[in-house]
């Protein structure tokens, strides 16, 4: 486990973590929309900061964590990471939005991405980027780690970064990384069951 995650461990006894519920349904997963039941889940609002593990001030999402250090801090929040349909069904809902906040194309406005500052800004910097359950930065400034595995030791990521094009925005768009993936452009949220 890496230093960060050692120390934020040691301190989650005081964290604040905002949850938000979203229901579950039938997903129509992926780009062939083939239906998977998804459970009820709470969310953590958004990626996880510094601050909210207790570790500093920092409004930033916390990256640089491999995947297995990611899913032993959602453990010790007492949740997990969200599997790669259910990431995909918060991000798109019920009426299969094609982006987390609905039709529109991706703009400055609703998400950090390519064209945008160019770097990690403060999480929840783009609230027009909502989705209607108020999960914030689906879409940009950090991929999410979920649960997903991969073939090769990997697992799938969603949600595009600062540096991707508005094309990964989609709400159906997923990519892969490595486990052992230190990068500072992946971090990852939270999902426990209600």
């Amino acid at each position: 486990m890496s230093r960060y995650a050692t120390t934020a461990v040691a301190t989650l006894a005081g964290t604040t973590v905002s949850w938000e519920r979203v229901e579950g349904g039938v997903c129509r997963f992926g780009d062939q929309q083939r239906r998977i039941t998804v459970r009820t889940l709470e969310w953590t609002r958004t990626v996880l900061t510094g601050a909210q593990l207790g570790c500093g001030d920092d409004p930033l999402p916390v990256t640089g964590l491999a995947q297995p250090d990611a899913a032993a801090l959602a453990r010790a929040l007492g949740g997990r990471l969200p599997r790669s349909v259910e990431w995909e069904w918060a991000a798109s809902g019920p009426t299969c939005r094609t982006y987390p906040w609905g039709e529109e194309q991706p703009t400055p406005r609703l998400a950090n991405l390519r064209g945008g500052p160019g770097v990690l800004t403060p999480v929840g910097a783009y609230p027009d980027g909502a989705t209607p359950d108020g999960l914030l930065d689906m879409a940009g400034n950090v991929w999410e780690w979920t649960s997903s595995a991969t073939l090769g030791n990997g697992f799938v990521i969603r949600g595009a970064s600062y540096a991707s094009p508005g094309l990964y925005a989609k709400s159906t768009f997923l990519n892969a990384a490595p486990a052992e993936l230190e990068s500072p452009g992946i971090g990852f949220r939270v999902v426990r069951e209600p």
